[in-house]
């Protein structure tokens, strides 16, 4: 065994760490691992470069791994970003994926191993108050049909405008685009929209979104265009850099946005306003798509309802949940491309007719389709295999193209991994991944991209952009603290 081979790798990885080169860490630390496989150290370097691609279910693979080889193994100095060992890295990866009761046992393992570690002992606090939260907000929670919904609550035409507010007005009940130009400008000078305006945008939405089904058609006239987006994460600024290259919607240029609006970045009230703005404003100008992070359990940690709670009131925040719970899963333009968040299934023979009959009006399950359309990832060899991210599965170019031809499609379009240049084209072209995120939290390097398709030959044209400044507010400014603690 050439162990000093191995450890060479390993520097090298941590190099390319500290570069954000995570897909890059990870191939060496597995050529590493190839060498010697009983050393802890690897997998758990390696379970921390899958959390920064948020792909937790290899990490907690990894991290698992860790302890089985040296159970003893808590912390080393491997680098300077200090490598935590098994139970660590393990209970960081739940905790990213909202799973506190099996990150709490992790961390107490942690404050076994090092009883005298502040930091330890800090992480554990963190994580023992998240689960009472928890626990508090189960235990006061109201199920099914004894709840009533917020929307019906409220009436914002009773909510007055201070004579002092300058900002956006809508005068009457119709969104113009006078008045979401004025808004764009005043949130780009970071000034806020009026508490009374935001409720009717979003209530106005959440009419709209409700009477759509789970699968929506759309049809684009020959000779017209319709413009694809992929996830956007609260990057706002990157938004109006769409907007600037591509147009603003309307319906002789319409867009989808493909879910995962919010999120990470930190001006995702920003953006959600804008497009439910733009789909009041134009209902067939823009079309809007369920992301994972459509989702009370996601929002929780990664910003938003701490975004809307620092920024509006939490009223809001079970507002937008609701709200989320309306969106449609999943499109077709023109009968022949497909467009979903995530990807396809772990069973085969799933026809358009059953997403159509999808009940989406739910926080998404942990298994079966809806939870699938959202959270599943194409994997480079054929058939099925478990998810890198914990959630959903991973699918091969032979399921992606059974499910076109079972249902006479062309071709499928998802969103919801970050990519070097803002897409990536696999499955021998019929599966094409699109993200909107450039320089995604800051830190990526990646470039954006959008697709725009033209009827009837419906090809697809990639556009890619790269990021532009914005304000000094850094992603994940409003997230879960605990969760901040790792970043």
């Amino acid at each position: 065994m050439d162990t000093k081979r191995a450890e060479e790798l390993k520097v090298l990885a941590n190099e390319a760490f500290k570069g954000n080169k995570y897909n890059q860490a990870i191939d060496l630390y597995t050529q590493a691992i190839e060498i010697n496989s009983q050393n802890g150290v690897y997998y758990a370097n390696r379970a921390f470069a899958h959390t920064k691609l948020e792909e937790y279910g290899s990490a907690i693979q990894d991290a698992t791994k860790a302890i089985e080889v040296d159970p003893k193994y808590s912390k080393a100095g491997c680098f300077s970003l200090g490598c935590k060992g098994g139970y660590y890295r393990r209970g960081a990866a739940y905790l990213a994926m909202g799973k506190f009761k099996d990150a709490l046992k992790d961390f107490q393992q942690v404050k076994k191993i090092c009883p005298n570690d502040p930091d330890a002992t800090k992480k554990l606090k963190e994580c023992e108050k998240a689960v009472m939260k928890l626990k508090f907000e189960e235990a006061i929670a109201v199920h099914g049909s004894e709840k009533c919904s917020v929307a019906e609550s409220i009436d914002f035409h009773t909510i007055e405008v201070e004579p002092q507010y300058t900002g956006a007005r809508i005068e009457g009940e119709v969104l113009t685009l006078d008045f979401v130009k004025k808004m764009l400008d005043d949130f780009k000078n970071q000034k806020s929209l009026h508490r009374r305006y935001a409720y009717q945008i979003v209530l106005q939405t959440r009419e709209m979104l409700r009477a759509l089904p789970s699968l929506v058609d759309v049809s684009i006239a020959e000779g017209k265009h319709f413009t694809v987006c992929g996830d956007v994460h609260g990057q706002f600024y990157d938004l109006l850099n769409i907007f600037e290259l591509n147009g603003l919607p309307s319906e002789d240029n319409p867009y989808l946005f493909n879910g995962d609006f919010v999120d990470r970045g930190s001006f995702s009230l920003e953006v959600i306003l804008t497009l439910f703005a733009f789909k009041c404003m134009s209902p067939s100008g823009i079309h809007l798509a369920r992301g994972n992070h459509e989702s009370k359990n996601m929002n929780k940690i990664y910003g938003f309802e701490g975004e809307v709670k620092s920024k509006l009131s939490e009223a809001f925040i079970e507002l937008f949940a609701e709200v989320f719970c309306c969106l449609p899963l999943a499109h077709v333009l023109n009968g022949k491309v497909f467009i979903v968040h995530g990807g396809l299934f772990s069973v085969d023979g799933v026809k358009l007719s059953d997403i159509r009959k999808i009940d989406r009006f739910c926080e998404p399950p942990e298994e079966g389709l809806m939870c699938e359309l959202l959270w599943s990832d194409p994997q480079p060899l054929p058939g099925r295999g478990p998810s890198k991210r914990g959630v959903g599965l991973s699918f091969g170019g032979d399921v992606t193209k059974r499910f076109l031809q079972e249902n006479n499609l062309d071709l499928v379009v998802r969103s919801h991994e970050v990519k070097d240049e803002g897409y990536e084209i696999e499955h021998d072209g019929k599966l094409i991944t699109v993200f909107s995120a450039p320089n995604y939290c800051d830190q990526m390097g990646n470039k954006g991209a959008y697709i725009r398709f033209e009827a009837p030959d419906m090809k697809p044209n990639i556009v890619t952009f790269s990021s532009v400044p914005h304000p000094d507010v850094k992603p994940m400014a409003y997230a879960n603290n605990f969760l901040r603690m790792f970043s």
